[in-house]
């Protein structure tokens, strides 16, 4: 299985676990705001993976890899924030911050071998 399918399995489990947040986070805590900022960062990285998989071009792959990797960081910092704000237990914020950091890994080693 290529790098950017275990990528886009590993995304598409993510943003399962995003939305569920986001149901989480309407139903318990009625906040729309964040929950939507998450869920389209979240969701973003493996749509974006889901578009390099289907690119034209090597700067295309690339553009929408690059793309997906600013979505991590922006996920990351909407679940930091979530957590230094109690909206998120610390095994929560841990968890989820684990897997959205492997994809960051994974996209980040996509980028370096892109540019060799």
């Amino acid at each position: 299985m290529p790098a950017e399918s275990i990528a886009y399995q590993k995304a598409l489990s993510f943003a399962k676990r995003i939305v569920n947040l986001c149901r989480h986070l309407a139903s318990e805590h009625h906040d729309y705001v964040l929950s939507n900022q998450i869920l389209r960062s979240g969701t973003s990285i493996g749509a974006n993976i889901a578009e390099a998989r289907c690119a034209f071009s090597r700067k295309d792959f690339a553009a929408k890899i690059y793309i997906a990797l600013k979505e991590c960081a922006e996920t990351l910092y909407w679940l930091e924030l979530l957590y230094i704000t109690d909206y998120l237990s610390e095994a929560e914020y841990l968890s989820l911050r684990e897997d959205c950091e492997l994809l960051r890994r994974m996209l980040s080693a996509t980028t370096r071998s892109l540019r060799s």
